[in-house]
Parts: structure tokens; sequence; C-alpha cells
């Protein structure tokens, strides 16, 4: 947010879904942030469904197509 270099990268997340048994790619921009909710993320799927999704699920962050943090699945 506050580094020039980075807002201009492309960011992706691969977040966990229980439902599926698979990661999700997601570009980070279509990711909101609650003011103050420190423990999830909202997402609208492509049939503009709200998802809200617990941070710990998050397992893969891609920046620029290179993987630079991962958590074991």
């Amino acid at each position: 947010m506050w580094d020039e270099e980075f807002r201009r990268s492309d960011f992706c997340i691969g977040y966990y879904d229980g439902i599926g048994d698979r990661l999700i790619h997601v570009p980070l921009r279509w990711i909101s942030f609650k003011h103050n909710d420190h423990f999830s993320f909202d997402l609208i799927d492509h049939d503009g469904v709200l998802h809200s999704t617990p941070l710990q699920r998050i397992k893969e962050v891609y920046r620029d197509g290179e993987l630079i943090w991962y958590r074991a699945h």
C-alpha cells in the first residue's frame, strides 16, 4: 500500500476452498478487507456471490507471476 514499487506490481493470492478441496487463485484487486477485521477478506465470485473467507486459508501469494510466499497445505 505504501511502497510505490510494490503498488505497480500485479499480486495474486491462492486460498484454500474447503468445499472444492482445492486452491483458488484470484487477483488481489478482487479482494476487499473490512476496516478493523483482521480475520477475513471478502471476494465476489464470477456469479456475483459474496464470500467471506478466513485469512488463514490464504496459502500462496504471487507477485508478477512469481511465488513470493506460501504456507504448507
